[in-house]
């Protein structure tokens, strides 16, 4: 339901609400863990992101299961006049996100960016994910099959 290396990262969100709790695909809590917790703990950056902790960089999605609308290239912030989800009704969106404690966007405003806000986070290795996905691409990469040419089936 959601492609990536298309417009809409703004919409995922609602869009899973909408699709995943809403419907009864998932708990609140799950929803959290997908957008949130289970992304800083496969990266590694867990628990300065991902976890409301002391320490933590303190970035939160205020969420807000009541405010509704339909997607559309009208109502979006992205450059392009047209939207893979257009036209889909979501049923909640944020109402306010903080970075690093920080208000920058309230709905229905986004503060100005600030050059030089972002910050580089460091991560260790993490061999157990690496392993995994080195394991998932010598599974999927193609492999040659040798065959006697003497021994081929009729009508190959």
């Amino acid at each position: 339901i959601i492609p990536n290396g298309s417009n809409g990262l703004e919409e995922r969100m609602p869009v899973l609400w909408t699709e995943g709790v809403e419907k009864g695909r998932l708990t609140p809590e799950e929803f959290v863990a997908v957008t949130s917790t289970n992304v800083a703990k496969i990266l590694n950056i867990y628990p300065k992101k991902g976890a409301i902790v002391e320490g933590a960089d303190a970035d939160i999605v205020v969420w807000d299961p009541k405010i509704s609308k339909t997607i559309s290239p009208s109502n979006h912030h992205s450059v392009l006049d047209y939207n893979v989800f257009e036209g889909f009704e979501v049923t909640a969106n944020a109402r306010y996100t903080l970075s690093r404690g920080d208000v920058i966007w309230a709905w229905g405003k986004n503060s100005q960016p600030q050059p030089g806000r972002g910050r580089f986070v460091p991560r260790p290795a993490f061999p157990s994910a690496h392993n995994a996905l080195s394991k998932w691409k010598a599974l999927n990469s193609p492999r040659m099959i040798k065959r006697d040419p003497m021994n081929i089936p009729a009508g190959i």
